[in-house]
């Protein structure tokens, strides 16, 4: 049996935040329950593929996973761990948004074997949040937060986001230190980036409004605040844009950007099985040896310790530097990439400019 991560998508939000470009809509309750049966039905009809695998991970996201009741909740668990075989050690997370998480939603994903939460905050500032289109307050997120830890969750990742339009480098700070201080096992530290076809792109897009955003220059103090001061409370940085206490990186996470097999389930959701990639309700797209090759570089890379030449070797069955030898040569003289034993990975001046290097893989 092969290690298979599942991705189960709810699409569903109380309302779109300004920056989201997700696949995610307000609901009826109505059409909640109908999605959840359809989910159902869905998981199920992947019975005979299932006896080929064992489930590693299991991430629910959105939308807001959490906007479900308990017992919908319960049971898409029911028919998940009736169709597939789930690891006894497998980590289970789902996204919760504050201002919708009960005690009883809570003690209810425990009853499902929900083990990891991740919980988005954005921002400890009320107007922050307010500019993002949040629905909570950081008041809200300390209440949900602190009722995860007395219904026993001892495994929780935190959302954070930089670069918000008025904020600045000092009121960044604040919210790292404010965040961690709490102690959350994970923290996820990204940078806003405005997508087409939402709001903040209509405003922002374009150059449109720029005296609203963190310059370039502040966008590069908050980037060095979020390393230094992550480290002083203990966090490592093990990929790009995540930190984590020693032995709490998300291994759903690193499971994709270790291009294990994941399948998706629910609208729009992704799959990767045996090197066919589709979302769910298109056509499946088979991965060439080359797409394979650039997906281990580009993915591979977003992890601080990089990529390993004998795996790259046992995948492929060719020398990493047949292939890329002239881009790995041009990495290292400029300074972007290193060698560290069998790994190549970003230095510290790569990681600045990481899209960079990681396009000039693509083949």
């Amino acid at each position: 049996m092969r290690p298979l991560e599942l991705y189960i998508h709810i699409p569903f939000c109380i309302q779109k935040c300004q920056y989201c470009d997700f696949l995610s809509a307000p609901s009826t309750a109505k059409e909640r329950q109908e999605y959840v049966e359809s989910l159902c039905q869905k998981i199920r009809s992947y019975g005979e593929l299932a006896k080929a695998y064992h489930v590693v991970s299991i991430f629910v996201g959105g939308g807001t996973p959490s906007i479900l009741e308990a017992g919908q909740m319960i049971r898409i668990f029911d028919v998940v761990r009736s169709t597939f075989s789930i690891n006894e050690d497998a980590e289970i997370t789902i996204e919760a948004n504050p201002g919708t998480v009960t005690r009883e939603k809570l003690k209810a994903y425990r009853q499902a074997g929900i083990n990891r939460l991740s919980i988005g905050l954005q921002s400890a500032k009320s107007e922050e949040l307010k500019i993002l289109g949040r629905i909570h307050t950081y008041e809200e997120f300390l209440a949900t937060y602190r009722l995860a830890r007395e219904e026993g969750y001892r495994n929780i990742n935190v959302d954070l986001m930089s670069a918000i339009p008025h904020q600045t480098a000092a009121g960044w700070s604040e919210t790292l230190r404010q965040v961690a201080e709490l102690g959350p096992e994970h923290i996820s530290a990204y940078s806003l980036m405005i997508e087409e076809g939402t709001p903040f792109y209509e405003r922002y897009g374009e150059g449109r409004h720029e005296d609203e955003l963190p310059g370039e220059d502040e966008e590069r103090k908050m980037y060095r605040q979020t390393r230094s001061i992550l480290k002083e409370y203990g966090y490592h940085r093990y990929e790009i844009s995540n930190y984590a206490k020693p032995g709490y990186e998300c291994r759903h996470n690193l499971g994709y950007w270790n291009r294990t097999e994941y399948l998706g389930i629910g609208m729009g959701a992704a799959s990767l099985i045996d090197n066919q990639r589709w979302n769910e309700g298109g056509e499946p797209e088979v991965l060439t040896m080359e797409n394979q090759m650039e997906e281990y570089m580009f993915l591979g890379l977003r992890k601080m310790k990089g990529v390993l030449k004998e795996r790259f070797l046992a995948e492929f069955g060719c020398e990493m530097e047949e292939i890329y030898g002239e881009v790995l040569g041009k990495m290292y003289r400029d300074g972007l990439l290193e060698e560290c034993g069998d790994y190549v990975r970003l230095t510290e001046r790569g990681i600045d400019v990481s899209n960079y290097v990681m396009s000039e893989f693509l083949l």
